[in-house]
C-alpha cells in the first residue's frame, strides 16, 4: 500500500504542476485577478501537500508496522481533495457555495500534520 501512496503523491504532484501551468499560461484572459489568485492558492497547497503526501508515503514504506505515516498519507490527500479541489471548482465555476467546503480540506491538512507530529513524538526508532 505504500508504494502506491508514492504513486498517488507523484501523481498529484504531476496534476498540481499541470494546472499550475495551464493557470499560468491559459487562463489569465478567461479568470478575474482575483480568481486567477484563488487558483493559484489552490495550486500552492496542492503541491505542498502533495510533497507531504510522498514524505508520509515514504515514511511509511520505511516503517510499515506504524499506522500514522499511513493516515497522514491519507488526511493529506484528502486535504488535497477538499482544500484545493473546491478552489479549482470555485474558481472555474462560479459556484459560490463550493468555497464552504474549502476549510474542511483545511482542518484535514492540519490533522494529517498533527498525526505526523505525532508520529514523530511517539514512534519507536528503527533498529
Amino acid at each position: 500500500m505504500s508504494r502506491s501512496l508514492i504513486a498517488i503523491a507523484s501523481a498529484n504532484g504531476f496534476l498540481a504542476v499541470t494546472l499550475g501551468a495551464f493557470a499560468a499560461h491559459g487562463m489569465e484572459d478567461i479568470l478575474s485577478t482575483e480568481s486567477l489568485a484563488t487558483f493559484q492558492t489552490g495550486v500552492e497547497y496542492h503541491m505542498y501537500h502533495a510533497l507531504a503526501l510522498f514524505g508520509s508515503a515514504l515514511l511509511a514504506l520505511h516503517y510499515p508496522q506504524e499506522q500514522l505515516p499511513r493516515r497522514s498519507a491519507y488526511l493529506f490527500l484528502l486535504g488535497i481533495l477538499f482544500f484545493s479541489g473546491s478552489l479549482y471548482i470555485l474558481c472555474l465555476s462560479g459556484i459560490g457555495w463550493v468555497g464552504a467546503i474549502t476549510p474542511i480540506g483545511g482542518l484535514f491538512f492540519l490533522a494529517g500534520w498533527a498525526t505526523l507530529f505525532w508520529f514523530g513524538v511517539s514512534s519507536k526508532p528503527k533498529r
